[in-house]
């Protein structure tokens, strides 16, 4: 019956175990994202799950995204393939290190992904394997039994250890066989099992005074392991009671940091014998471990447990102690209790900060919420001390944001300015919710990097600058500086010229400046008579992204010196600078002789002239202007004085140093000036108000006009002789002179030809019959091929207007023409090889081979520079058929319809024809005297 309780008790028991284990279970799952169990002594590389996959991330983004793992006891246990998002074993876990005596191990992971930070808890449940045989204290254990304990008695043996846990760890303990002893395991709601020895039968140390029995521990593993330890049972016949408890378990709580001396407990152990073997000594049973003793002692006297060494809620919050109450008979018989002793928390510990992730600097620019550090907030403590609250101690632009358990985000809440503040000191303080409350502050550097959000300025948006004239090449002239409060490469500047001209030419070469200091040189030497003045723009351009500037203006303005000397009028700038006046004797004094003018190219005082006699000698009877350059007689001239005076005029200007020219001027005294130059006065003018310049101009004008007036001349000359040659080309033609005017006037009345925008001239043009060989003409007056179709006609016919003249005297009545209709206006065939004119503009010319002066058949083609010149459009009132007066030729003007199956080359035609006559008779009489024409000119053209 017994046993049947025992069995029931320990299903009972069994299962509340069960339904905990679910229970914690759950409350993990709960509290994680993902959940992963692995068996323990995995190797390294062993899969524990697709991470990646599980937490919805993609492949792509885990390396962009800088996905890295932290284990909160700090030891690598994972790690992640960060090609394939698998999670994989780093290191060999043994379970039984790293969670001892507790039921489900579980590996705490965190998931931290950057850019955008998040955070994942993932938990790996470490399952046990039965690697751990069961172990026993020591190998052998001596018991003393005295004969008089009677059947039923029991006695608590040392339980063998099993590192395992759950099925793995000891299930079952088996006894050698024996007729005495048995075993009786018993567990309380803690789960904790008690091993005792049962005595079933009572003892006679006579009949056998010593047992050894093997006790073997067995495990639930697959395989199961063993222990084994030996039981040396003796048996004695002293002292039959022991000492007694007054219960078997004693519960106690005890807070945490007690001082040492403290009391836990204080217990009390009865015997019923008498003397010595009634008194009883308290002692920690063997199975007490050191831990326990050096935290706890037990006065052997009394019964009293204290505190001895350090009791911290963090490390243990239970203990259980084993007390044997000894009586003092010669057999000692042994009373036992257990004291299960609760270590209640107390705020100790304060909050623990931690950066576990920091992203510094941090740019100027950036965003409001842009994260700049993860901070883990942990307290060793329990219930309400470990409650934790975070905050920013001062006022800063950043705020405090909780993300998941225990971690918070510092992230940006304000405008950042590098320029005013460069770097702040966030101080974070974590303060808990226990009683007194404890707190932690923790200062984090955040430096703010630099943008480029300034531009590079100058003191002034416009300055001016002096260069003296005839500077050296290469000289420096200016030095620009521009400001920029970035830093680093956003404050790196360099300086640029704008291109820009003067005069034409290009700034850049006249100045240039160095990029890196913002020095300016001098290209090449100035001449203030020539440049006086410029203005350039520089441009200060720092090293940003993208780069900013700003430009400053320099008036350039160039001081003159005194380098150029005085320059003489052109009446005094001869090769030996001396100049011939003639005065009369009978002048008076002021008598102006001549005036002195000259000219400097610099300004202000270097271009300011004075005019003095170079070693004036007191006796001449002349004097000078020293501002006007006037040389006039000082004094009437008497019969002593020279006939020749040479007169040496210094003309300097007021320069430093200053430079002069010399000019020499020889005065005849004459008694009368008729004789050698024109009458001084006439009409109220003098001589001096028309100096040799004057005289020279009047020359050269009237030479242009002489050469002007022969050119004209010549030009009549040449146009008369051409117009009559014209009449004679004519009268060879045997056209009459009322002809060709009554042609020209006809054709005057009906249109006018216009070429190049000139009204044409009133000339007939025929043009020769070509030969068989080359164009046959039909009935109809068509320029047609060998074939009988019409020939195209040549596009280039086109004619300059220097060779018109040259045309007009050449006509032909027997020839023949066809006028075509183009889109410019008639085009007319010109049935010849073309050769280049010398004129580039006037086109092309081309004579036939073997032409004479009766045979003009020439084609006349422009340039480029000569537009294709209009054929004048027939009127429409003009007749379609007219005869010349007085000629066989006839002109028709057709105007044919193109036919559907040949295109449209010609709508209007005019052709010029010989006069039909009724009898062949004088067909063939004309035939003959033209063919005897046409052999003289062929004759003509030969000469």
């Amino acid at each position: 019956m017994k046993e049947m309780t025992s069995l029931h008790w320990n299903y009972i028991s069994l299962n509340r175990l069960m339904r905990l284990l679910l229970l914690e279970m759950a409350w993990d799952l709960v509290l994680c994202q993902l959940h992963y169990i692995i068996p323990e002594e995995s190797k390294h590389g062993t899969f524990v799950g697709r991470i990646a996959q599980d937490l919805g991330l993609e492949i792509g983004e885990i390396n962009p995204r800088m996905l890295r793992i932290i284990s909160r006891d700090e030891k690598e246990y994972f790690q992640v393939n960060l090609q394939n998002g698998i999670l994989f074993v780093n290191n060999i876990i043994d379970r039984e290190e790293i969670c001892p005596k507790i039921a489900v191990c579980v590996i705490h992971v965190e998931i931290i992904v950057d850019k955008p930070v998040q955070i994942y808890h993932v938990d790996v449940e470490i399952e046990d394997v039965n690697d751990n045989y069961p172990l026993f204290s020591a190998n052998e254990f001596n018991m003393v039994i005295a004969e008089s304990m009677v059947s039923g008695s029991m006695f608590p043996l040392e339980g063998a250890f099993d590192a395992d846990v759950g099925t793995n760890s000891i299930k079952t303990y088996e006894l050698s066989s024996n007729g005495y002893f048995a075993l009786d395991v018993q567990t309380d709601k803690r789960q904790s099992e008690s091993l005792e020895l049962v005595l079933k039968k009572s003892l006679d140390r006579e009949k056998i005074p010593l047992y050894n029995l093997t006790l073997t521990a067995f495990d639930g593993g697959k395989p199961r392991l063993s222990g084994t330890a030996q039981l040396l049972i003796t048996v004695q016949d002293v002292n039959d009671n022991a000492p007694t408890f007054d219960r078997p378990v004693y519960e106690i709580s005890v807070l945490e940091n007690s001082q040492k001396g403290t009391l836990v407990i204080q217990l009390n152990a009865t015997d019923l014998d008498q003397g010595e073997n009634g008194e009883v000594m308290y002692e920690f049973s063997n199975l007490v471990p050191s831990p326990v003793r050096s935290t706890f002692a037990i006065d052997q006297d009394k019964g009293e447990i204290r505190v001895k060494g350090e009791v911290d809620f963090e490390k243990t919050n239970h203990y259980e102690i084993r007390v044997d109450a000894i009586d003092r008979g010669h057999y000692p018989m042994t009373g036992h209790c257990k004291v299960s002793v609760n270590i209640l928390d107390v705020n100790d510990n304060p909050p623990e900060l931690t950066v576990t992730s920091i992203s510094v600097p941090v740019p100027e620019d950036s965003s409001v919420g842009t994260t700049v550090a993860i901070i883990r907030i942990q307290d060793k403590d329990s219930g309400v001390n470990a409650k934790v609250s975070c905050y920013i101690s001062e006022q800063a632009p950043f705020k405090l944001k909780p993300t998941i358990r225990e971690y918070y985000s510092l992230t940006v809440h304000g405008p950042l300015d590098r320029e005013k503040i460069s770097e702040y000191k966030v101080e974070i303080t974590a303060k808990d919710e226990g009683s007194p409350a404890l707190s932690v502050t923790e200062n984090i550097h955040v430096a703010i990097s630099d943008v480029n959000d300034n531009a590079p300025s100058f003191l002034q948006f416009s300055d001016t600058i002096f260069i003296m004239e005839n500077n050296p090449p290469g000289s420096h002239v200016y030095t620009v500086s521009a400001a920029d409060p970035d830093i680093k490469q956003n404050s790196f500047i360099t300086y640029s010229l704008i291109e820009g001209a003067v005069n034409g030419i290009p700034i850049s070469s006249y100045i240039s400046i160095n990029p890196e200091n913002g020095k300016t040189f001098a290209l090449l030497s100035f001449d203030r008579e020539q440049i006086p003045f410029f203005q350039c723009q520089i441009k200060a351009m720092d090293a940003g992204l993208p780069p900013l500037g700003s430009n400053l203006t320099i008036h350039v303005f160039i001081v003159d010196i005194n380098d150029n000397p005085p320059t003489l009028s052109p009446l005094f700038s001869n090769t030996d600078s001396t100049v011939t006046e003639m005065v009369p004797r009978s002048a008076k004094a002021g008598y102006l002789i001549t005036k002195v003018r000259a000219i400097d190219a610099d300004s202000g005082f270097n271009a300011w002239l004075s005019y003095n006699f170079k070693d004036p000698i007191e006796k001449l009877p002349f004097g000078i202007g020293h501002s006007t350059g006037d040389i006039t007689i000082a004094r009437s001239f008497a019969e002593s004085d020279s006939d020749e005076y040479k007169l040496f005029i210094q003309v300097k200007d007021h320069g430093e140093p200053a430079m002069s020219v010399m000019v020499t001027i020889t005065i005849l005294l004459v008694d009368t000036v008729q004789d050698n130059k024109v009458e001084p006065y006439h009409k109220g003018v003098k001589y001096e108000d028309f100096p040799n310049a004057n005289v020279y101009l009047i020359m050269s004008i009237c030479l242009i006009s002489s050469m002007f007036l022969v050119t004209l001349i010549v030009y009549s000359v040449v146009k008369w002789h051409q117009y009559t040659l014209e009449l004679k080309e004519l009268k060879q033609c045997n056209i009459d002179s009322s002809i060709a005017g009554s042609w020209t006037y006809s054709l005057q009345r009906q249109y006018k030809l216009y070429l190049n925008g000139i009204p044409s001239k009133n000339d007939l043009i025929v043009f020769t019959q070509p030969t068989d060989k080359e164009e046959n003409p039909n009935q109809t007056g068509f320029v047609t091929d060998s074939q009988g179709k019409p020939k195209q006609p040549h596009p280039d016919w086109r004619y300059s207007a220097s060779l018109r003249a040259a045309m007009q005297s050449a006509v032909h009545v027997e020839g023949s023409a066809v006028l075509r209709q183009g889109p410019g206006g008639l085009e007319q065939q010109w049935p010849t090889v073309s050769s280049a004119t010398p004129e580039p503009d006037g086109g092309e010319v081309s004579p036939p081979v073997g032409a004479g002066v009766n045979c003009n058949s020439w084609t006349f083609k422009y340039g480029p520079g000569n537009p294709k010149q209009p054929v004048p459009q027939i009127p429409p009132d003009f007749p379609e058929n007219f005869i010349i007066p007085g000629s066989p030729a006839i002109i028709s003007i057709r105007q044919d319809q193109p036919s559907a199956q040949d295109p449209p080359k010609s709508n209007n035609f005019i052709t010029f024809g010989k006069k039909e006559e009724t009898k062949k008779k004088k067909k063939k009489k004309k035939g003959s005297k033209n063919q005897e024409k046409g052999n003289n000119a062929a004759d003509n053209s030969d000469q």
